[in-house]
């Protein structure tokens, strides 16, 4: 007994320093994260924007990477990135914009506002050059802008236009003896065709074909007034895949000149009226970000809400937007007397029909109490849209995805698979004909499927209604433009689904002019957690994921969120997009 006490009270002790010293290690990496500590932007300095950094709606810490490079500083969001630029047309420090051109993982409209910038920086008469070895078509997207672009004589920039390409399933689940059991409301609502067919339907590839030639001809339209070129003669180049090469490139004048790095720096010297050999400041956005507060002027108070990520019920995840946080975000919003106007930031696909008719509901009560614009991001579509269409008024990019009015649901019946495959059967008792329904191991029957489909069709006709309420329109009129297809920023103006193509800044301006603001100041939400908060719960969630997938392994854990996500939608109406139609080249 008194060698365990002895062991008890030793291990006691143990934890209880280990706790404090884990406490004190804490504390050190809040100080260190917490520093005031700025590095001056040197004057004559180029600030760099490398196009291949992902620029996020919101900002999110990486206290990790943060700790150990911490000269670096965060990752800033896209409207921070917007905001520095703004920052830095009037910055005497900085003399000019260095793009590098690469690549480019933004998404079609969120390059279409840092390319508005950009331009927009142009009327300070400060240089913005472009350079990358090889230049893909996003990249250049944005490297088109500047005074001169180059390549490397080795390299070159494709050209060759824009793709789209989704994947079918159906001919998977039939030879896994795996029914789907579809049910939906919209001709264009293409969400589950990949279970339904192996090939796109004609009223998906009809809205496809739309789509996706008006955002490539708005990246020519783009291309050829930076360029000052023809735009139909340019669009040929692609059809007829005249860019082979760099020098193609330089031939038909879509870039300046082949330069190695070397080279390429010292046009940049000469900008500058500094020697060849001279060394160049060079300021990353990051660093620039570190040093530079964007604050807004005047008494107003506008709250930018962010909206991203798929629609789910309950509490969501980091990077979804949940209807029970939601609701209680925006309850404090509306309760909130200073704040003024907001501002909601949509980049959403969509998901559950319930979570977006309860945001929306909150939003109708918010929109009551003050101003509610909503400002769409890459993608604003079915529940993206459901919970943005209630607004004062909405701005959206040329290039914003939207629209996609339409529901669907699914209930997988894999009882063959599970018999022929597995071996696995089953059998029930219930006290009710619909006491285990729907289920997933046996098929539908006749009266179920009906109720099935009365359920798609009744959520499609709140969502219409609600659609035609917020934007002043005719049932009749709505359910034209509806049926789940899928409208460009630039489009959805014309059918009145968008009232105004605009950026994030115009939708805060327009805030400030409804609320009647002389000035104002920008509180963004969901507020950003503490970096001992970050740092702890990105802790506690990495170690969880690394330890299940250790247990299970790598492969069957991404089978494990898939199924997760299949078991989210199962039953239940969803207002979605399709993952593959964002996700185009």
């Amino acid at each position: 007994m008194k060698s365990f006490f002895k062991s008890f009270f030793a291990a006691l002790l143990a934890l209880f320093v280990f706790t404090l010293v884990g406490f004190f290690i804490l504390v050190g990496i809040a100080a260190a994260f917490s520093s005031d500590e700025k590095v001056a932007v040197a004057n004559n300095s180029v600030l760099v924007i490398d196009a291949s950094e992902t620029f996020l709606e919101q900002s999110k810490s990486d206290p990790f990477s943060e700790l150990i490079n911490k000269k670096n500083g965060k990752q800033p969001s896209l409207s921070e990135l917007i905001g520095l630029l703004n920052y830095a047309k009037k910055d005497s420090s900085i003399k000019g914009i260095y793009i590098k051109c690469a690549q480019n993982p933004n998404g079609y409209a969120a390059s279409e506002e840092i390319r508005k910038a950009l331009i927009d920086f142009k009327k300070s008469k400060k240089f913005i050059l472009a350079y990358a070895e090889t230049i893909s078509q996003k990249g250049y997207m944005l490297g088109n802008v500047a005074d001169q672009i180059y390549t490397h004589p080795q390299g070159g920039l494709e050209w060759s236009g824009f793709n789209y390409e989704t994947m079918f399933l159906k001919g998977l689940i039939d030879k896994l003896e795996i029914e789907p059991q579809i049910f939906y409301a919209g001709k264009f609502k293409s969400a589950t065709e990949p279970f339904r067919y192996t090939q796109m339907s004609d009223a998906n590839r009809l809205q496809t074909g739309v789509w996706l030639n008006s955002i490539y001809s708005n990246f020519i339209q783009g291309a050829a007034e930076m360029r000052h070129l023809n735009g139909d003669s340019i669009r040929a180049l692609a059809n007829e895949g005249k860019i082979q090469s760099a020098q193609d490139a330089l031939h038909y004048k879509l870039v300046d000149g082949l330069l190695y790095d070397d080279q390429f720096k010292k046009i940049i010297n000469k900008k500058l009226r500094l020697s060849d050999n001279e060394k160049i400041s060079f300021v990353s956005i990051n660093e620039y970000a570190a040093n530079v507060a964007l604050r807004g002027t005047g008494g107003g108070k506008i709250a930018l809400l962010f909206a991203d990520g798929d629609v789910v019920m309950g509490q969501g995840e980091k990077g979804s937007i949940a209807s029970d946080d939601f609701r209680i975000l925006i309850q404090k919003l509306r309760q909130d007397k200073s704040i003024d106007a907001v501002v909601l930031r949509v980049n959403s696909p969509g998901g559950s029909a319930l979570a977006s008719d309860i945001i929306w509901r909150e939003l109708d009560l918010l929109k009551k109490e003050k101003p509610v614009i909503v400002s769409m991001g890459n993608v604003a579509a079915s529940g993206g849209y459901y919970i943005a269409c209630g607004a004062d008024s909405i701005f959206a990019d040329a290039n914003t995805i939207t629209g996609s009015i339409g529901v669907f649901s699914v209930i997988p019946n894999a009882s063959q698979f599970l018999k022929n495959k597995l071996g696995i059967t089953f059998d029930r008792v219930k006290t009710g004909t619909y006491a285990d329904a729907p289920s997933a191991t046996r098929a539908l029957t006749i009266p179920e499927q009906k109720m099935m489909q009365a359920g798609v069709d009744s959520v499609y006709d709140h969502f219409k209604s609600r659609v035609a309420i917020g934007r002043k329109k005719s049932m009749q009129y709505i359910d034209s433009i509806a049926q789940g297809r899928v409208w460009t920023g630039a489009d959805a103006i014309k059918v009145g689904l968008v009232d105004k193509i605009g950026s994030l800044n115009d939708a805060l301006l327009a805030a400030s002019k409804m609320a009647k603001l002389k000035g104002y100041s920008i509180k963004t939400y969901p507020e950003t957690k503490s970096l001992i908060e970050d740092f702890i719960d990105g802790y506690k969630n990495e170690v969880k994921t690394k330890a299940i997938q250790q247990e299970i392994g790598l492969d069957q854990w991404e089978v494990l969120q898939q199924m997760k996500s299949i078991r989210q939608m199962m039953g239940q109406p969803q207002t979605r997009l399709p993952i593959f139609e964002v996700n185009h080249r």
